[in-house]
């Protein structure tokens, strides 16, 4: 019997203790987990690590000192016999009408004032819960102290709750004692219902052949060896496998030898937990892939998205616009100065979309930045590119994750489209377009305009001035001569050409001055859609891809990996 229950020992530790250090640190590693996909992942694929957290976190918050064991098992196969057997008395009720048992009842060894918390958190009802406490035999079950041993109702009871209250429980005890009996120890329900659910508690499982009496000799190990085989196929291989029968009480040695084993360990509760972590782990490993991917949005993408923005935006009316107005206003402070006049009547091209340097501004004077803009709205052609660069976007950040994060990558790109056409136009509105007001240099030609004009009005003037004197038969003053031509003539005809030449030669410059303010307003432009798109599309990708990664390293550390 020693061997037998050394190697018992052996499998129920499962070669190795849980560090509750390490524990701690893979909860704690689900819960960033959690924290991480939280909005970016289904919730209904939530639904196990939350409870896990939650469960975990009371779990360890109450008593380390107890070990909750469970007999578990099909109608008949004689689980509260057993259970009366290890607690050496009659407490859970058996009858020959099944099922009897219908609630869990707790047989707690040692002080029930400690184990109290335990089982209100479990759900056993105070008046099915029994100290294993006596003067007689104190001495004999001290080595079971700290034992909370549940009796089960019948999983396969026509009670739909029965099977509902077992599922319940098996979540929150530390340790399961399957109990089958020789009739219906194959029984599809138990294996693909239970037993296979558990191939990652294999450390917390024991299976009890029960009613082993009801064998032959001949036939125990026959059976024995196929219940094994069928454990080996539910994932459970090296699972201690005992036969007892209740009506022989000496038949529970090795079994309640393994539960001293337990109690004393104090590490059911932790493996319980390892293996609930195990679980939940497997079952949110498809959720990242084992290597990192995802890089973020590229440059190609961020590139189409900036030139998309642009366009929605109006940029190129307004480039235009700037183009325009500077020759606008340069032909206003360089031209001749006698059509100044008509070209003020005409609208200035940034006014008209009331676009920032659109207004009269006086020298030093700050201008207030407009709330909205008259820059004409996206066609429908610029809407539907916007949206196709931002899909582009999306696909190419979050086109390698696994399902679903493409979609929640897809998600936050679009999340606050609804909000870019406004801050576009402030964006617009709030540029700095750089269109000069008055230059030096248009003063500078300004003045010569000016000097080049006087200079013909001078001479205009002196030729009127002589040609009265002659009407009114007075002797016309002496007109200075530069050789054969009257100086008069000379300033007039002069200050013509010369303000003719000054504006064919400021002409090209104006225009190459123009462009050169196209080209500036364009990058100013474009920096400022390219902060917009960065703000409502990039962030919110980035934000998703760095949730990802996040999760994913929580998930290795939760799978205890490095």
């Amino acid at each position: 019997m020693t061997g037998i229950v050394g190697r018992m020992r052996e499998a129920l530790r499962g070669g190795q203790r849980v560090d509750p250090d390490d524990l701690i640190t893979r909860l704690d590693a689900v819960r960033r987990f959690l924290t991480a996909v939280d909005g970016h992942l289904p919730d209904e694929r939530l639904v196990p690590a939350h409870t896990l957290v939650e469960r975990a976190g009371t779990r360890l918050a109450l008593s380390r000192d107890h070990t909750v064991v469970a007999l578990a098992g099909a109608t008949g196969s004689g689980k509260s016999s057993l259970f009366n057997a290890l607690a050496r008395l009659d407490l859970s009720p058996v009858g020959v009408r099944r099922p009897t048992t219908g609630v869990a009842h707790a047989c707690v060894w040692g002080p029930l004032d400690g184990a109290n918390r335990l089982l209100d958190w479990i759900g056993v009802l105070p008046r099915h819960r029994f100290i294993r406490e006596s003067a007689l035999d104190g001495d004999d079950e001290s080595a079971l102290h700290g034992l909370v041993l549940l009796d089960l109702p019948d999983f396969d009871s026509v009670q739909h709750a029965h099977r509902l209250e077992v599922d319940r429980l098996l979540g929150l005890v530390d340790l399961v004692i399957w109990v089958v009996d020789p009739q219906k120890y194959a029984d599809r329900l138990v294996h693909t219902g239970y037993l296979r659910e558990f191939h990652r508690h294999r450390d917390v499982t024991l299976v009890v052949l029960n009613q082993a009496d009801r064998l032959p000799p001949a036939e125990l190990p026959r059976v024995l060896d196929d219940l094994r085989r069928l454990l080996d196929a539910d994932g459970l291989p090296g699972v201690p496998l005992l036969a007892t029968t209740a009506v022989d009480r000496s038949s529970t040695t090795e079994l309640r030898a393994a539960l001293e084993e337990t109690v004393a360990e104090r590490q059911a509760s932790l493996r319980r937990l390892a293996g609930d972590i195990d679980t939940v782990v497997e079952r949110l490993a498809d959720l990242v892939e084992p290597e990192p991917v995802g890089t973020g949005p590229d440059a190609a993408g961020t590139r189409a998205l900036t030139g998309a923005l642009a366009a929605a935006a109006g940029v190129p009316a307004v480039t235009t616009a700037v183009e325009a107005a500077y020759r606008h206003r340069a032909a206003g402070a360089t031209g001749w100065p006698v059509v100044r006049g008509w070209r003020r009547l005409r609208p200035d091209p940034l006014r008209r979309l009331h676009l920032p340097g659109g207004g009269e501004q006086t020298d030093g004077a700050v201008e207030k930045p407009l709330a909205a803009t008259s820059v004409p709205d996206p066609t429908a052609a610029q809407r539907s590119a916007l949206g196709l660069a931002v899909r582009t976007v999306a696909d190419r950040a979050g086109g390698d994750l696994p399902a679903p994060w493409p979609a929640a990558v897809t998600g936050a790109a679009r999340s606050r489209l609804g909000d870019v056409p406004d801050a576009l136009d402030r964006a617009v509105a709030g540029t700095d377009l750089g269109v000069p007001e008055r230059p030096v240099w248009w003063r500078l030609v300004g003045a010569v305009q000016w000097l080049v004009t006087l200079t013909a009005l001078a001479g205009l003037a002196w030729l009127v001035l002589g040609y009265a004197l002659n009407a009114l038969g007075l002797p016309d003053p002496d007109e200075p001569m530069v050789g054969a031509v009257p100086l008069p003539t000379l300033l007039l005809l002069g200050g013509l050409l010369a303000g003719l030449l000054v504006a064919a030669v400021t002409r090209p410059v104006v225009r190459w001055a123009a462009r050169r303010a196209r080209l500036r307003a364009e990058r100013r432009l474009a920096a400022a859609v390219a902060a917009v798109g960065e703000e409502h599309v990039l962030t919110p990708v980035r934000a998703v891809l760095t949730s990802y990664v996040e999760a994913r390293n929580a998930l290795r550390v939760a799978a205890g990996k490095k």
